[in-house]
């Protein structure tokens, strides 16, 4: 085959773009395919226990309670007259009539999957955060769709995916209407409200005969989900007087919840569970990774649960426990997902099918939980049970695996212990049922720990049996689209193209085709189809396009240009594992503020500039060494109107400055525009000011406050665009849209977020001026080849280092304030400004929009940087595009599924940040060329 034309110049800028994007786009998913596999099969048979401890269960979830400051001695100290023993019935009955311990929750720590876990035994997948938490109600198994009937009150947002999912008929659920869900009245309200409807149910039954034997069947469930500390949490903070507060109701509620169902029911037969979905960090946030948002209370007690028993030797309590003053007694712990196999065990329904939680009861050598009436027996029996059901999941994916996959080798453990590859481990399960018939107990559930620990071992072979291929498909992806992008950027020196592409095309439709053959056969995702055409295309197109140079210049060139080239892509990749180490060591982003600002210019400037322009580094310096303080507070802000004020005045500040700058480029009626966007921020001081008065002083929003607010909001972000029509200077426009986006800092920040917000822009605008100044000390771009990108581009030296510059500043716009301007926008104390009542879209769109701001002035100044260095559109960004995949490859092979839930939800989280903050960069580049627009639409006026 002859030699391409399409191997002689580079795409188009747009469809390169388009290229990259959606690659970026496609592999997001390519985490959750290596590392996280659906744990819901089907086709799996049921297992229950013969016997049962008691007739009915009550669940109560207290949404959002932390363990700690349910079970402390004096959990807060800090409010004036605040009880020893926040929740005394609890307390009570976890010290003289049931089992208690924590139960630890798995990321993500939000109210649906763990609701997954507590009542369906399973840990849902990971990856059903991008298709919506509430989409998919009906994929699992349930406690409740096991029970003979079940009652449930509470939340709109959380019963309803488990009574659609249930055999008709079989889940009756009472929800009070979302508007009731208002952050700034009292939630208590909501949890009164479960109780009032609880009683009314039970009034009910004495005039509906239907109705009473419906409560009075056997294996009956009664859920009552209570909302109120999780409102009270996010709007007030778990340390608060409210909080306290409404754990105080809790427990009120629980007391009278057990004195409804001893009246009406006159029997001991009924199970009692309390535990929560979810803790809460101090902030009150519970998605952000603190390790207090996975440690709930669980106490269990009534009918066949065992009581209180004295703690062991050596202790079960620690560090975290020990403020409880229960160390005599003894603490069990259990992760999520065991609590509904208690609760299956308990009242004897089938299992939910895909449960993996394990009875606490299954380690003889410590208590568990249950008692039942056939004593060590019935306990055996049960433990039996879950050994069946662990045991049948991982035989349905055994099975899965082997009819699929070429060259399967199962799991060892089974083949070692001589079990047929259809029936694995029924050798062991036929072992525990002598051992239970010889009345061998211990030793059976002894058995049976060792078959659970072992098939849960292989549950996590069989969910990891195809990573390695996919990560040799990803790698191969990421390292293709550094090469790929390179090749159209790169110098023409550098980008000779092969003389012959025939055995190249013929190797990589090989390649694929091999792929899709292997692929049919072992029935893989289609996703997989999809991952390896990338890499494919990729590295045929930069194959073709580097071959011919890539050889023949490291065989030719001198030893002192090849070691430049080796310290240079040292340096650069040094610099972006740097920005990964920075995802969990703020002050590295300090650390580069203080590089760029002090160390930079002395070192690489050129000696004329530093001489001629002092006043420019000094500017630099001073702008980066602001923009460094922040990475080094502290995470845990409270709100101060002080500093909130202050921050408005700084962006009015800053603002009238640059227009003073730049008043004589200015036309009368812009002019006018400005006054206007000037008077907004005080306008929404004034309005901050007066919301949050209210609000710390609990008298609400006042309605006019809130339609003020908006009208402020809406006003302050339309004005930039509408400015958009008129001709201005881009430094004008940029202007336009600080003034816009700096009312947002003022309604939307809790503490110093302006700050940033200001100092941020400041140092943007000064790099702009630095880059530009640095152009004019320097030697011209040679002549291109105009068919490279748009209008003649090839990368320099200077441009990866610009590149990198960009990417710094991609990352310290989210990542970089010490979380000021990215974990306190999602604090919620200043939505309830204009938002009171729950309403998550809303909710989420306003805090979005604090953190664009900062993306927005990146966007414009990036824009004109382009410009002053008289570049295409995008040139830089296609630079930083192919760069930032080595960091994105780091993330990927750091993301784990195993260890402490924060470590896990870290490592997730940092992968999908570092792919979609390029899919978002690209974004906001193409917003910047929108809202600066062309410099030829500019007026001409006088340089500011």
């Amino acid at each position: 085959m002859a030699t391409s034309t399409a191997t002689n110049h580079s795409l188009p800028v747009a469809k390169l773009l388009l290229i990259g994007l959606v690659f970026h786009l496609v592999y997001i998913g390519s985490v959750f395919d290596c590392y996280f596999t659906s744990p819901v099969v089907h086709g799996m048979e049921r297992f229950r226990a013969d016997t049962a401890g008691a007739k009915r269960l009550v669940l109560i979830v207290g949404d959002g309670l932390r363990a700690d400051l349910l079970f402390n001695l004096n959990p807060f100290p800090n409010i004036l007259g605040s009880p020893e023993t926040v929740a005394p019935y609890l307390r009570t009955v976890a010290e003289t009539r049931g089992a208690f311990g924590i139960s630890h929750t798995r990321v993500p720590t939000e109210s649906r999957p763990g609701h997954v876990a507590l009542i369906g035994g399973m840990y849902e997948d990971v990856s059903a955060v991008t298709r919506g938490w509430k989409t998919n109600p009906v994929h699992f198994d349930s406690v409740f769709n096991q029970s003979s009937h079940t009652f449930s009150f509470g939340s709109p947002d959380i019963l309803p995916m488990f009574g659609q999912g249930a055999t008709p008929g079989k889940v009756d659920m009472w929800c009070y209407h979302e508007d009731e869900e208002d952050f700034t009245k009292d939630a208590t309200a909501l949890d009164a409200w479960v109780l009032d409807h609880l009683r009314a149910l039970f009034h009910n039954a004495t005039t509906n005969a239907t109705l009473a034997t419906q409560l009075r069947e056997d294996k009956t469930v009664f859920f009552l989900h209570l909302l109120g500390l999780d409102t009270t949490g996010h709007s007030y903070r778990p340390h608060s007087k409210e909080y306290m507060t409404n754990i105080q109701v809790v427990d009120t509620i629980v007391r009278q919840t057990e004195a409804l169902f001893t009246e009406f029911y006159g029997d001991e037969d009924t199970a009692f569970v309390f535990t929560a979905d979810h803790g809460m960090s101090v902030i009150g946030n519970h998605g952000d990774g603190d390790p207090d948002n996975t440690r709930t209370p669980l106490i269990m007690w009534g009918a066949g649960v065992r009581e209180p028993l004295p703690d062991t030797e050596p202790s079960s309590h620690d560090e975290y426990s020990r403020p409880w003053g229960l160390s005599h007694l003894f603490r069990h712990d259990v992760a999520q997902a065991d609590v509904a196999a208690l609760m299956s065990a308990v009242i004897g329904v089938d299992w939910p099918v895909n449960s993996v939680g394990v009875l606490p009861d299954v380690d003889h050598t410590k208590p568990g939980y249950l008692a039942f009436p056939g004593g060590a027996k019935d306990q055996a029996a049960a433990v039996l049970v879950n050994a069946k059901v662990i045991l049948e999941h991982y035989r349905v994916k055994h099975e899965i695996k082997r009819a699929n996959a070429l060259f399967y080798k199962p799991f060892p453990y089974f083949t070692e212990h001589a079990d047929l590859e259809d029936s694995p481990g029924q050798s062991a399960l036929s072992v525990i049922q002598i051992l239970i018939n010889r009345g061998r107990y211990d030793d059976a559930r002894e058995t049976a720990a060792t078959l659970i620990d072992h098939t849960l071992e292989g549950l996590r072979y069989l969910e990891t049996y195809d990573r390695t291929l996919i990560r040799i498909i990803v790698f191969a992806a990421y390292t293709g689209w550094i090469a790929y992008s390179a090749a159209h950027v790169l110098p023409r020196a550098w980008a000779q193209p092969l003389e012959d592409v025939q055995f190249l095309d013929i190797f990589s439709v090989s390649c694929l085709l091999v792929s899709y053959l292997l692929f049919a056969l072992q029935h893989t995702p289609w996703t997989l189809y999809l991952y390896v055409v990338f890499p494919v295309y990729f590295w045929r197109d930069a194959v073709a396009r580097l071959g011919g140079s890539v050889t023949r210049t490291f065989m030719t060139a001198p030893p002192s240009t090849l070691g430049k080239i080796f310290a240079g892509v040292i340096a650069v990749v040094a610099a972006l594992e740097s920005m990964v180490l920075g995802y969990t060591h703020r002050s590295i982003w300090s650390a580069g503020f203080a590089l760029l600002g002090l160390v930079w210019p002395p070192l690489f400037w050129p000696r004329k500039l530093v001489r001629e322009r002092p006043a420019l580094w000094a500017i630099w310096a001073t702008t980066c060494l602001g923009c460094a303080l922040f990475p080094l507070q502290s995470v845990d802000k409270t709100e101060s109107l002080g500093w909130i004020m202050g921050g408005g005045v700084m962006m009015f500040a800053w603002g009238s400055y640059l227009f003073y700058l730049y008043k004589d480029q200015i036309s009368s009626s812009t002019k006018l525009a400005l006054y206007a966007q000037l008077a907004l921020i005080v306008a929404s001081m004034a309005v901050t000011f007066s919301s949050t008065r209210s609000l710390q002083a609990k008298l609400g929003l006042p309605l006019v406050n809130q339609v003020a607010g908006w009208l402020i909001l809406v006003a302050a972000l339309v004005a930039p665009f509408a400015l958009r029509t008129q001709r201005l200077a881009p430094e004008t426009r940029t202007l336009t849209l600080f003034l816009g986006f700096a009312v947002i800092f003022v309604i939307l920040s809790i503490s110093v977020e302006a700050y940033f917000y200001t100092l941020y822009s400041a140092a943007l605008l000064t790099w702009t001026q630095v880059e530009a100044a640095l152009k004019a000390h320097r030697a011209p771009r040679p002549t291109h080849d105009k068919n490279r990108l748009v209008r003649g581009y090839e990368a320099t030296a200077d441009d990866v280092r610009i590149a990198v510059f960009f990417l710094f500043f991609v990352q310290v716009a989210f990542f970089g304030t010490g979380n000021v301007a990215s974990i306190s926008s999602f604090y919620l104390e200043p939505v309830y400004r204009l938002v009171p009542i729950f309403n998550p879209f809303l909710m989420a769109a306003l805090l979005i929009s604090k953190i664009v701001a900062p993306y927005i002035m990146l966007s414009v100044y990036f824009a004109q940087l382009n410009h002053k260095l008289g570049l295409p559109p995008f040139s830089l960004f296609l630079v930083a595009l192919a760069l930032t995949d080595v960091m994105t490859l780091t993330f990927f092979f750091n993301v784990t599924d195993t260890g402490s839930w924060l470590e896990i939800g870290q490592t997730i989280s940092f992968f999908c940040i570092s792919s979609l903050l390029l899919v978002w960069s690209a974004g906001i580049c193409a917003l910047g060329e929108w809202l600066v627009g062309s410099p030829a639409l500019a007026p001409k006026t006088k340089a500011a």
